[in-house]
C-alpha cells in the first residue's frame, strides 16, 4: 500500500512539483513551503522574547502596549519577502498558515504574551478583502492559533475606510491617513481582554496603532502587538 502511494505521490510530483518558495528546493515536506535550509536562514529578531525591543519602542508615547515584537526581519529579496509576496498577492494562503505557525511557536517560547487572551487580526477595508478574497493578517492568524492555543476573533473591529498604500509614505504621513480609519464593532466580544493585535509586516506601526487606539477605547483592554516582519 505505502508502495503504491509512493508511485502516485512521484506522479503528482511529476506534473505538480511542490516546490520550495524560497530557493526552489523540492527537498521539503508536503504541508511545508520553505525548505530546512531557507527555514534556517530566516532572519529571527528575538525581539518576542525581549522587553524594550525596537518594536516596543515604536509605541512609546502613542499608544499604551503591554508587550510587542516580530518574529523576523524584512528585508529586500529576502526568503522571508517572497514569502510575504505569496501571502498577499499570489493567494498562496498555506504560506500564511505556514508563516504563523513560526510566530506562534516564538509565542509559546516566551513568557511575555502568556496573559493574552484572544488574537485579533488587524482587518482589511472591503475594497482589498473582495480584491484578495481573504485578510492576510487572519491567515496569520490562524496559523498562530494552531500552535499557541488561543481563540481568534474576526469581526470586532473593522476598518471603516479605504486607503491607498502606505509603502512611500513617511511616519507622519501614514498616521494622518490611518487616523479614524477603525471602529470597535463588538465591543462585548474585547471588554475585560487582553489582545494580541496581529499583522504582517510593520514598519511605521501607523496602521497598528490607528486600530489599537480604537480598541483601547474599550474599557478594561490591555492591548499586545506581534507581527511576522520588522522592517528594518
Amino acid at each position: 500500500m505505502n508502495v503504491a502511494k509512493n508511485y502516485i505521490d512521484d506522479f503528482l510530483h511529476l506534473f505538480f512539483p511542490h516546490v520550495c518558495i524560497g530557493c526552489g528546493s523540492d527537498v521539503l515536506n508536503n504541508k511545508d513551503i520553505l525548505c530546512a535550509r531557507c527555514i534556517d536562514a530566516l532572519p529571527i529578531t528575538g525581539f518576542i522574547s525581549s522587553a524594550n525591543n525596537p518594536v516596543e519602542k515604536i509605541f512609546i508615547g502613542r499608544i499604551n502596549v503591554q508587550h510587542a515584537g516580530s518574529a523576523f526581519y524584512f528585508t529586500k529579496d529576502s526568503v522571508i519577502q517572497q514569502a510575504i509576496i505569496q501571502l498577499k498577492y499570489k493567494g498562496n494562503q498555506p504560506a500564511g498558515i505556514f508563516l504563523g505557525k513560526l510566530l506562534g511557536h516564538q509565542l509559546t517560547q516566551s513568557e511575555r504574551f502568556d496573559d493574552a487572551d484572544v488574537i485579533i487580526p488587524v482587518p482589511l477595508n472591503d475594497k482589498k478583502f473582495y480584491k484578495r478574497g481573504y485578510n492576510q493578517a487572519e491567515v496569520i492568524a490562524k496559523g498562530i492559533a494552531s500552535v499557541w492555543q488561543r481563540p481568534v476573533i474576526n469581526n470586532a473591529v473593522e476598518r471603516i475606510l479605504f486607503t491607498e498604500t502606505q509603502t512611500h509614505k513617511n511616519r507622519i504621513d501614514r498616521w494622518e491617513t490611518m487616523e479614524g480609519m477603525f471602529t470597535v464593532t463588538r465591543p462585548d466580544a474585547v471588554a475585560g481582554k487582553h489582545i494580541l493585535l496581529v499583522d504582517d509586516v510593520i514598519t511605521t506601526g501607523a496602521t497598528l496603532e490607528a486600530c489599537g487606539q480604537a480598541i483601547l477605547k474599550i474599557p478594561d483592554i490591555k492591548l499586545s502587538v506581534a507581527t511576522l516582519a520588522y522592517t528594518i
